[in-house]
């Protein structure tokens, strides 16, 4: 580089107008990034807005007709499932999977259809919130992963190389702000990116991370107005002879329920067979109907207990009121939200996990000599549950320990999280890896 001292005045000038526009891609590039991070939080509420909407547009209708849910349900779903099919394919399903699928795949894999586009976005929160509000037990945290995920990827051409971001740095930290916004959970938003999406997470990956998560979740405070615990604060009272005993029930119980379900889960992705996978196969708008018909009709038997995400009972639960939830709140969420998730619909399984273990809580507490489930316990199997279902025991328990303001209970939530994830592994695979990699089989074989 020639010394200053021997450029002209022209060049001078042109030299530092070269370093001022330099100067300005790279902060043009980190309005982009904060920009596709304020995205993702916004969009985060519009989908949770959306979703408990017309979760109360069906209670209500459900609760003057009660054989509505007959008609909804079926007609909702297969509409659903025709729609993602149609004009929104690779919207289908959780969205975690898709996400892990677009940052694993060979560059060069021929045939692949995107997994992360705008259309996708529009794709998942407006079926994945008809389907919740259609009375399906499925939830919006993981579809969330996939929104981020999407927004991010759709910002990665417009950011300077100079900056020096890869796509898949952008792709974990889209889907690490979604669940941090969702769930208004930054520091579980943190932990699922490290545990779940990545494991090699280095620094300048770990800056984008927790950028995208600040800026989401201010976002999503502002925009829903709460600042608090999703679950408010939870009174928790336990002997230290009671939470030994809640931590082993607890781990035993939800790792081998959440190991089945993750089990059947992975199952119905790819090695299920029988007149009924045919059928799905063949024909998964009629499938889908079938899927739907079944949950309405358990949704009515239950009193409609099994409808839509199951965050309203998870609560209900947490805040003692335990009146308005019967005994087989659990099993049943436990049945309605493996149907939900193999009829194709867009929707996720975080919040029915939640609730199934929240509802497995309430239902191990006679085992301890106790009438009324503790918060405690049914945090516990929350995280349990969740820990089994993802095989990811640090986001979960983090997850729950932020939800319900448990840090008084943090060993237990870790404790009950690591031992319900170890016996969840002797019954299934990881769920999330394992349907990612076969979605990259499946679309490099056609």
């Amino acid at each position: 580089m020639i010394p200053a001292r021997f450029l002209s005045l022209r060049q001078l000038r042109n030299l530092v107008r070269r370093h001022q526009a330099a100067y300005l891609r790279i902060w043009a590039g980190r309005l982009v990034f904060w920009g596709g991070a304020v995205g993702v939080g916004a969009l985060s509420v519009l989908f949770a807005e959306l979703s408990e909407f017309l979760t109360h547009l069906f209670t209500r209708a459900a609760e003057r007709h009660v054989w509505l849910p007959l008609l909804i349900t079926p007609l909702g779903g297969a509409l659903c499932v025709w729609l993602t099919r149609r004009w929104f394919a690779g919207s289908e399903g959780s969205g975690i999977p898709q996400a892990l699928a677009e940052m694993r795949r060979p560059a060069d894999l021929p045939n692949w259809r995107p997994l992360l586009s705008i259309r996708i976005i529009f794709g998942k929160i407006v079926l994945g919130a008809s389907a919740v509000g259609c009375g399906f037990s499925l939830g919006r945290e993981g579809p969330t992963v996939q929104v981020g995920a999407s927004l991010m990827n759709a910002i990665h051409g417009f950011l300077p190389r100079s900056l020096h971001i890869q796509r898949n740095h952008l792709l974990i930290a889209g889907g690490a702000a979604g669940i941090a916004a969702a769930f208004n959970v930054p520091l579980a938003g943190i932990l699922f990116a490290i545990e779940e999406m990545s494991r090699d997470v280095k620094a300048r990956l770990s800056g984008l991370i927790i950028t995208a998560i600040i800026l989401a979740g201010i976002t999503a405070q502002a925009l829903s107005g709460s600042s608090g615990n999703f679950f408010g604060n939870i009174f928790i009272i336990a002997g230290d002879s009671d939470q030994i005993k809640a931590v082993a029930l607890s781990a035993v119980l939800c790792g081998l329920t959440g190991g089945l379900f993750a089990r059947i889960m992975v199952m119905g992705a790819g090695a299920w067979r029988g007149r009924l996978a045919d059928l799905r196969a063949a024909r998964p708008v009629i499938f889908a109907a079938l899927c739907g018909f079944l949950v309405a009709g358990m949704g009515i038997v239950t009193g409609g207990v099994i409808f839509g995400s199951g965050l309203e009972q998870t609560r209900a639960l947490l805040e003692a009121d335990e009146g308005s939830i019967p005994w087989h709140f659990g099993p049943a969420k436990f049945i309605a939200t493996l149907i939900a998730y193999l009829s194709g619909l867009p929707g996720g399984i975080f919040s029915p996990s939640l609730a199934i273990g929240a509802g497995l809580g309430h239902n191990l507490a006679p085992l301890l000599g106790q009438s009324d489930a503790p918060g405690m316990l049914l945090a516990l199997c929350m995280a349990g549950f969740l820990a089994a279902v993802t095989q990811a025991p640090i986001t979960a328990f983090v997850i729950v320990m932020e939800m319900v303001d448990g840090y008084s209970i943090v060993i237990s939530l870790m404790t009950v999280s690591l031992f319900s994830s170890g016996i969840s592994r002797v019954l299934s695979p990881p769920l999330y890896s394992t349907l990612a990699n076969r979605m990259i089989g499946s679309q490099g074989g056609r």
